[in-house]
């Protein structure tokens, strides 16, 4: 096995997808920042799930709980 060798490419949409840059590919991450929609995560999985067998893995690495007040001029 190669670990710690890993391509990257960032994509908007699942249309972005260039399927031949998945050639020989055997395990795929899919990553996404917090601002990123869950529908757009979703289009990725489905677009992928449509050409190859996928079985899907959620991993939860650490759980977020960050708080951002409104100032004090926005509350009342």
């Amino acid at each position: 096995m190669n670990y710690g060798c890993a391509k990257a490419v960032l994509i908007q949409r699942a249309i972005d997808i260039d399927w031949n840059w998945l050639d020989g590919v055997k395990t795929l991450g899919l990553t996404a920042g917090a601002s990123a929609p869950e529908i757009l995560v979703e289009e990725v999985i489905e677009a992928v799930k449509e050409r190859y067998n996928v079985n899907v893995e959620e991993i939860t690495l650490r759980e977020e709980n960050v708080e951002f007040k409104l100032p004090k001029i926005l509350r009342s």
